[in-house]
This record gives structure tokens, C-alpha cells and sequence, in this order.
């Protein structure tokens, strides 16, 4: 009796979504409508990504690696690469919301899916409150440079950063709330102008840093070893997340089986080259040791740069502003597509999968944005980044080991786009993920432990009685 048990549990642990369903299923189960093209999903990875690392998370990296920041960058660029070719041929072929999650259900089984799809709650929601946390150290640079006052630290920064709870996090949160709620369309056309505004920031930035550069700044490149450039590399990880959002428009993309994996890779490339940029004028133009504790980096390095009092800085504060109420934007949208997925397979509460009139998932983005804005009023930004990356470095792992999994099991399925030179290419993006994460503090994984602990008891106490699956199996 207690062997069958035990069968039946391990079958339905590794159970797989058919492929074929998932790749059916847009057209006759979403509710959401397709009226997104290649360059509104463009944008929506780009916004996703561009303005995370550079503008929130430089002060941090920058200390921890030095000049040698701009190979940390690039590391974790071919980080990021790899995991983008494999994101591209699986979003090719199935143009679900559920973006890695709906990947791995196809090919590693329930459990494993899960697991997946509960780290991507950790990736999106979790660097949604980071960035927000950002917006409100840059909004208050902005403030500065306007008004000459600032928010004060009670009112906008978390317990343990010297506040009591961060308005301005939760109001830009709320704020991407308000916007996501008129439609994915409308959201993509936001978005898409705030793109256009960080794009320009930046290179304001970097015509004006590269005025102010000076050749010792960059010796010695490598003050902290190969390890402190690893380190760097990890924790900059953090500037990668949402090169895969696109991923998460499956069921709205007007052709996403050719759009999708264009899109991955486009907003890659071009954020890369984007942050090695900014990233080599920073460092050039002021001295690494300055910026430790550095809230709002860039703006401090404009402001050495110019002598202080130029209008530099206010533009570059602006543009950040804009740049990171993006990224919120855009994760948020991505974050509430992938819990839809997953609520639509039962694993999560059915709320979760209704969809209004619109064709938004109305009750998914607001709970969401309530519990997002929670986490960025209480927890301080570098938490935050820290465990966003972990959770994201053992979701693009998964999504490598799926490709490999997919090409020996559906040789014949159709490919918009292949990874070339697999199974090598796949295998390194494993590699690098794994490397990326151990590069990472002790805490870190303490932290990621607890959370996949609790993830593990929702879907024991919960998701494996209400799977869809259940239903097919009966």
C-alpha cells in the first residue's frame, strides 16, 4: 500500500504538460489579446532591463570589483546569452505567458515546473520592489537638484536603511498598477516612450563622463583579484533580469512564434553594449573608492565631472526616474502573466487567471502590486537585488537543461529559431549559472532556502491536489 503511494506521488511529481497543449492553449484558453508586435516586445524587455543595474545597482557593484566592473558587465552578459539563445528557440516554439515555467512543464515535470515557476515570483516580484526602492532614491536626487530639499529618510527608506516605511517606492508601484490595468497595448506604448527617454539619458551620460575621463581611474584594473570581478559579475546579474519578459507576451504577441526570439535577443545585445558604455565612462571619470555608499552613482559621477551646478545632472536624474518607473512597469506586467500561467494549470489560486473585459488580468495585477508595494516599503535594496539574482540564475538553468531536453524528445517540432551548437551552447549557459551562483554570500542562499521551503509547502498543501493535470489523469 505505502509502495503504491509512493508511485503515484512520484508520477505525479513528474508528470509533464503535453506539448502540444501548450502550444494550442493561446488560442483557445488565454483571454488575453494579441496586439503586441517586435517592437513593442522589444521594448518591453529593454524596459524591463535597461536602468536596473546602471542606475540602482552600479554604486554597489562598483566596490566589490573596481575598474574591472566593465568585464564583470560583459561576464555577466555571456551569463545572460546564453540563457537568452535558449529563452529564443523556447519562446519560438511555445508562445505561452508562462515564459521558463510553462518551458520546464513541458520537459522536467510538475515539480520541477513549479519550483521554476515559483522562482520566477522571487525574480520578478522581488526586483519590482528593488527598483521601485531605487526610483525613490533617484526621485529624491531630482528633488534635490529642483527644490534643494529631499524626502526625508522616515519617509523614504525601509526600516534597517535608517526609515520607517519608503512612499515613494509604493507610489511608483502603484502608479505602474494604474497603467497596467488599461491594457497590455496601451502599457506597450508607455512603456516604449520611457525607453526612448533612459536610451537618451544614457548617453548624455556618457558624452559627458567620457569629457571628465582619466587613464589613472583605471589602474589597477583588477584592485580586488578575478574574485572581486566575479563577485561584481554576480551581483550585477541583477541588471540582467527582464531580458526575458518578452517572453512573458506569448499570448499577446501578434506573431510571437517569429517576434518572440527576435525580440530576446535584440534587447540583449543592445543593453550590453549599453552598460559596458556607461559603466567604462563611470569608472574613467571618477575613482572606484568614491563610490562606496553612493545612492544615486551616476548623478554623483555628472556632478564630479562638471564641477557641480551644471543642469547635467538633473537631466541624468530625470532620465533615471523615468528609466526605473520602466522597469517597474514592465516587470510588474511580466510577474502577473507568469502567476496567470500558472494559476491557469491550478497550481495557483483562480483568481489569478480572470480576466476582465479588457483582456487584463485585473485582480492578478492588483494583489500583486499591493504585495510588491509591501516588500519595497519594508526591505532595503540590497536584499533585494541579492535574492532576485539567485532566484533568477536557477530559473535560466532550468530553462538551458529544457532546450537540450526538447531537442531529444520533439526533434520534429517546429523551430522558429535554433541555439546553435547544441547541446554545448545550453550546457555553458548551465555552467555560467551555477558559477554566478555560488559567487554569491552565504545569506543569499539561506534566504533562497527558506523561500523555496515555503514555496514547496504551497504546492504540497495546495497545487498538486488542484492541477489541471489531475483532471487529464482522471
Amino acid at each position: 500500500m505505502v509502495e503504491q503511494v509512493g508511485i503515484r506521488l512520484r508520477s505525479r511529481l513528474v508528470r509533464r504538460k503535453p506539448l502540444e497543449d501548450l502550444m494550442a492553449e493561446p488560442e483557445h484558453a488565454g483571454g488575453l489579446k494579441r496586439s503586441l508586435g517586435l517592437g513593442h516586445l522589444t521594448m518591453i524587455s529593454i524596459g524591463a532591463t535597461l536602468g536596473t543595474g546602471i542606475f540602482v545597482v552600479l554604486g554597489e557593484a562598483v566596490p566589490v570589483a573596481g575598474p574591472a566592473i566593465v568585464v564583470s558587465f560583459i561576464l555577466a552578459g555571456i551569463t545572460a546569452l546564453f540563457s537568452a539563445l535558449s529563452y529564443a528557440e523556447l519562446a519560438g516554439m511555445i508562445p505561452a505567458s508562462g515564459s521558463s515555467y510553462s518551458y520546464t512543464y513541458a520537459t522536467l515535470g510538475e515539480l520541477i515546473a513549479w519550483v521554476c515557476g515559483w522562482c520566477l515570483v522571487l525574480e520578478y516580484g522581488v526586483s519590482v520592489a528593488a527598483v521601485a526602492v531605487g526610483w525613490g532614491q533617484y526621485l529624491n536626487e531630482l528633488l534635490r537638484l529642483l527644490f534643494g530639499f529631499a524626502i526625508p529618510d522616515a519617509l523614504s527608506q525601509p526600516p534597517g536603511a535608517g526609515g520607517v516605511v519608503n512612499v515613494p517606492a509604493v507610489a511608483v508601484v502603484v502608479l505602474a498598477m494604474v497603467v497596467l490595468l488599461g491594457g497590455a497595448k496601451e502599457s506597450a506604448r508607455v512603456n516604449a516612450i520611457m525607453v526612448a527617454i533612459k536610451i537618451g539619458a544614457l548617453l548624455m551620460f556618457c558624452a559627458v563622463a567620457f569629457t571628465a575621463l582619466r587613464a589613472g581611474n583605471l589602474t589597477p584594473f583588477f584592485p580586488l583579484g578575478l574574485a572581486g570581478m566575479s563577485a561584481g559579475g554576480a551581483k550585477l546579474f541583477f541588471s540582467y533580469i527582464g531580458f526575458d519578459a518578452a517572453s512573458t507576451a506569448g499570448e499577446e504577441a501578434k506573431n510571437p512564434q517569429r517576434d518572440l526570439p527576435r525580440a530576446i535577443v535584440l534587447s540583449l545585445v543592445i543593453i550590453t553594449a549599453l552598460y559596458c558604455l556607461v559603466a567604462l565612462a563611470a569608472v574613467g571619470a571618477m575613482p572606484w573608492g568614491r563610490f562606496e555608499g553612493a545612492e544615486a552613482a551616476l548623478s554623483q559621477v555628472l556632478s564630479d565631472a562638471t564641477g557641480g551646478g551644471s543642469i547635467w545632472p538633473l537631466l541624468l536624474s530625470v532620465g533615471a526616474v523615468v528609466a526605473t518607473s520602466s522597469v517597474v512597469l514592465t516587470v510588474l506586467y511580466g510577474q502577473t502573466r507568469i502567476l496567470f500561467a500558472m494559476s491557469r494549470d491550478g497550481l495557483m489560486p483562480g483568481v489569478f487567471a480572470k480576466v476582465n473585459r479588457k483582456g487584463v488580468p485585473a485582480s492578478n495585477t492588483v494583489l500583486v502590486s499591493l504585495f510588491i508595494a509591501v516588500l519595497a516599503a519594508f526591505v532595503p535594496l540590497g536584499s533585494l537585488a541579492d535574492a532576485t539574482s539567485i532566484g533568477t540564475l536557477f530559473a535560466f538553468g532550468l530553462v538551458n537543461l529544457a532546450v537540450i531536453l526538447l531537442r531529444r524528445r520533439n526533434p520534429d517540432a517546429r523551430r522558429t529559431f535554433r541555439v546553435p551548437f547544441s547541446p554545448v551552447t545550453p550546457l555553458l549557459g548551465v555552467g555560467f549559472c551555477v558559477y554566478m551562483m555560488f559567487s554569491l554570500g552565504a545569506i543569499t542562499w539561506v534566504a533562497f532556502g527558506l523561500w523555496m521551503v515555503g514555496g514547496l509547502a504551497l504546492y504540497f498543501g495546495y497545487g498538486i491536489r488542484r492541477s489541471r493535470l489531475n483532471d487529464q489523469a482522471a
